[in-house]
């Protein structure tokens, strides 16, 4: 079983942006008591697609098969899918914290931006017409989530980008639609629970202390 695929019963994907998805697949704190790296192999990826809804499982076989009969094209493929997202994940990160992205990040990610549209093409899809990308590809993964990521810089949501703060290092992404942008937490039933019941130890150890010391 691929170590997505073992943790993606507890990996819940919230995010409606696909670069923000990718980036909160770092390292999670959330499945274990341990950092977990999701995207370990290229089945990772493979299962990451599914879940997000890019890949069907007819595509997804095929990209597997495809991964098993050129190992070593299938490794190169996902070393090039997380450099893209350590450029996106370093971008947003500095967004939430209101500073400036590094210029060497924004020119890397353009370099991206550029190769996917290159394997871009419209689709008829109901009444209308979607974005889509050459799928049976090792790379496939990089033309949408660079697509996505050039269209949150340039949207009105950048503004609400934010990140975890939870001080055991999560450091997940997220769209803040809080009214007040107040928002601090990735999810309050993870992170924010946690740091409530840190603030409520520290309170009883402060508590303990001070009556050792007669202190009221």
């Amino acid at each position: 079983m691929s170590e997505f695929a073992r943790y993606r019963g507890t990996l819940r994907l919230r995010e409606r942006w696909l670069c923000l998805e990718l980036c909160n697949t770092t390292v999670d704190w959330h499945a274990s008591e341990h950092p977990v790296e999701h995207l370990q192999g290229y089945s990772d990826l493979v299962a990451w697609g599914e879940e997000v809804g890019l890949l069907g499982t007819h595509a997804s076989r095929k990209l597997d098969a495809l991964a098993a009969q050129a190992p070593k094209r299938a490794a190169e493929a996902l070393s090039r899918l997380l450099n893209l997202r350590e450029i996106c994940y370093r971008t947003f990160a500095e967004v939430a914290h209101r500073r400036t992205p590094l210029a060497g990040d924004v020119a890397a990610l353009n370099r991206f931006l550029a190769r996917s549209l290159s394997a871009a093409a419209v689709t008829a899809a109901g009444d209308g017409f979607i974005w889509s990308w050459q799928v049976m590809d090792l790379d496939w993964a990089l033309w949408p989530v660079a697509r996505s990521a050039a269209d949150l810089l340039t949207s009105d949501e950048l503004a609400r980008v934010g990140q975890c703060a939870d001080d055991r290092g999560c450091g997940w992404l997220f769209i803040d639609t809080t009214r007040s942008r107040r928002r601090r937490w990735c999810s309050m039933e993870s992170c924010g629970n946690r740091a409530k019941q840190r603030r409520h130890l520290q309170r009883e150890r402060l508590g303990r202390a001070r009556r050792g010391l007669g202190i009221p």
